[in-house]
C-alpha cells in the first residue's frame, strides 16, 4: 500500500523524485532555469521556516519566470491557511492582482469572496491562487509554455497544503489539473481528481470562474455554480 508523506519535509522530498528537482536545505547553490523549482537548493532551512514561505521565497527568485510573463509587475503567488481543506485556483492574476500582489481581487476576487462566504467560510479560512503566478499580457490566456513553467510552483503548493479538495476556476484551471482539453461547460458539475506528487488522490471539482458569472449573471448560471459549491460543501461536511 502506497506511504503518504505528512510532514512538508517528506512532501518535498516526494515532489524531488516526481519532478526531478532537488531540495536540499543546507546547500547554497544558485537557481537552474531550466528547472522551475531547482531554486529549492538556495533559499532556506525547510524545518526552521514555514515551508509555504519557503515557496514564495523561492518563486520570487524565479519570478517573472518566463520572457512573456516579463511584463508583470510583481510575483502572484497565493494567499490563505497553509493547512487549508479546501484551494481554489484559478488561471492568472489580472491587473488588479498584479499591482496589488494578492490573488483575486477585484471584481472577481468580490465574487468569490462572495461564494466563499455563502459556503460558510472565511477567505483566510481557504487558499486561494492561481496556475500562472505572474500576470500574462492584456489578460490574455494561458500559453502552454507559461502554464508549464509555472506549473511545478503549483504543483508544489498544492502537495504542501495536502487540501480535502479543490474548487477549479475555469477551463485553464480544470484542464491543468485534471489533465484534459474538455471544456469547462461539460467539466463542471463532475468530480474529478488531481494526484498530487507524493501520490495522494485530491478530489477536484470544475466550475466556472468568477469573471465569467460576472459577463454571464443568469439565473441558470449561479444555479449551476451554487449546485457545484454544494457538492464541496457536502464533501467537506459544511452546513447544515
Amino acid at each position: 500500500m502506497h506511504e503518504v508523506p505528512t510532514t512538508p519535509a517528506a512532501r518535498l522530498a516526494a515532489i524531488d523524485r516526481s519532478l526531478g528537482v532537488q531540495f536540499r536545505p543546507t546547500e547554497r547553490v544558485a537557481p537552474s532555469p531550466s528547472t522551475a523549482l531547482a531554486a529549492a537548493s538556495a533559499a532556506v532551512e525547510l524545518d526552521e521556516v514555514d515551508s509555504l514561505e519557503a515557496l514564495k521565497t523561492l518563486a520570487a527568485q524565479a519570478f517573472p519566470f518566463c520572457a512573456s510573463l516579463g511584463g508583470a509587475q510583481q510575483l502572484v503567488f497565493g494567499e490563505g491557511a497553509a493547512d487549508a481543506d479546501l484551494v481554489f485556483v484559478g488561471e492568472a492574476p489580472g491587473a488588479e492582482e498584479d499591482r496589488s500582489g494578492r490573488p483575486f481581487v477585484g471584481a472577481a476576487g468580490e465574487k468569490l469572496d462572495q461564494i466563499i462566504t455563502a459556503m460558510g467560510l472565511q477567505r483566510q479560512q481557504v487558499y486561494i491562487c492561481n496556475v500562472l503566478k505572474a500576470r500574462p499580457p492584456q489578460n490574455r490566456r494561458p500559453m502552454p509554455d507559461e502554464v508549464a513553467v509555472n506549473a511545478p510552483y503549483l504543483t508544489a503548493q498544492l502537495d504542501l497544503i495536502a487540501p480535502k479538495a479543490i474548487v477549479a476556476l475555469g477551463g485553464p484551471a480544470a484542464g491543468f489539473l485534471l489533465e484534459t482539453n474538455t471544456g469547462i461547460t461539460k467539466l463542471r458539475g463532475r468530480w474529478g481528481a488531481w494526484t498530487s506528487p507524493s501520490g495522494t488522490q485530491v478530489p477536484v471539482m470544475p466550475t466556472f470562474h468568477p469573471a465569467y458569472l460576472l459577463r454571464q449573471y443568469t439565473p441558470e448560471i449561479r444555479g449551476q455554480m451554487w449546485g457545484d459549491m454544494q457538492q464541496v460543501m457536502a464533501r467537506l461536511g459544511l452546513g447544515g
